[in-house]
């Protein structure tokens, strides 16, 4: 599971498929709201904003 900002969502979905060798979800955190889990608000990758799940 990868959060990460717009930048980096193509780095994150070709990780995600190399390790797991299956396509990902993708989520806009912008759109979704969680019942038991927040988000972190940086990128996995760098400083910015999270934007996206990827799982």
């Amino acid at each position: 599971m990868y959060c990460v900002c717009k930048e980096h969502i193509e780095r994150a979905l070709d990780r995600f498929v190399d390790e797991y060798e299956d396509a990902p979800d993708v989520v806009d955190l912008k759109e979704t709201q969680f019942a038991d889990w927040d988000p972190p608000r940086k990128c996995d990758l760098c400083d910015e904003a999270a934007a996206f799940l990827v799982v």
